[in-house]
C-alpha cells in the first residue's frame, strides 16, 4: 500500500480552509526524512494553525502516524 503524505496533507488542509484552490503542498524528500511544506491563503492561516496550534499539532500527529507506516519520518512546515 502506497501512502502519499503530500496528498494526505492537501486533503486535510482543503477541508479546513475557505479557499481550497489556494492550498499548495510541496514535498522535499530526503533519504529518511520528508519535509512537507503547506501554503494556504493568508486569510486561512489561522484555520490551519488553530487555537494554540491545536489543528497544526493534530495534522502533524496524523502525518507522523502515516509516515511511520512507510518507515519514514515526515515533518510538516506551515509557510506564511
Amino acid at each position: 500500500m502506497d501512502v502519499n503524505l503530500k496528498e494526505l496533507i492537501k486533503y486535510i488542509a482543503q477541508a479546513l480552509v475557505d479557499y481550497p484552490d489556494e492550498v499548495q503542498v510541496s514535498e522535499i524528500e530526503g533519504s529518511t526524512t520528508s519535509v512537507i511544506e503547506l501554503k494556504v491563503a493568508k486569510e486561512d492561516l489561522g484555520k490551519v494553525i488553530g487555537k494554540q496550534g491545536r489543528t497544526a499539532r493534530a495534522m502533524r500527529t496524523i502525518l507522523s502516524a502515516a509516515s511511520t507506516k512507510i518507515k519514514k519520518r515526515a515533518v510538516l512546515e506551515i509557510i506564511e
